[in-house]
């Protein structure tokens, strides 16, 4: 790829509606992203005008969502990277986050394992009740 190339890359611009189709969301929903301050696109007179840095962000943002990261948790990641030029502060922060993260995970794993196992002994004493009626 040349330089030119590269460039004009970097610089592709999408629509509201390019991002929605793209990512499968609605238009309002990148609205309510922009108005938490997780995206910034530029303004062409009435019209959004978004650049890779934003395609990227709501790629982030969605991607986090399915992690189980909240919004306020995904911009707190975006605040470390905008605002730190020290890689290791951030990665740091970023390993602190993704093992609570973790935490959290592992601890519902374990809830619904003791809710599983509840269940199979209530179907278990369901069962044995109903075949001792003989029904």
């Amino acid at each position: 790829m040349s330089h030119a190339d590269l460039a004009s890359a970097n610089k592709r611009s999408y629509t509201i509606t390019d991002l929605a189709r793209e990512f499968d969301v609605t238009t309002r929903a990148i609205r309510f992203y922009e108005d938490e301050g997780l995206l910034l696109p530029e303004r062409v007179g009435r019209n959004r005008v978004y650049g890779s840095r934003e395609r990227v962000r709501l790629m982030l943002i969605l991607r986090g969502k399915r992690l189980g990261f909240s919004l306020g948790e995904v911009k707190e990641l975006f605040d470390i990277y905008d605002s730190s030029r020290d890689e290791t502060s951030q990665l740091q922060q970023y390993l602190k986050i993704l093992n609570q993260r973790r935490a959290l995970l592992e601890q519902q794993r374990q809830d619904i394992e003791a809710v599983l196992k509840e269940i199979d002994t209530f179907e278990r004493q369901c069962q044995r009740i109903l075949e001792e009626k003989g029904d």
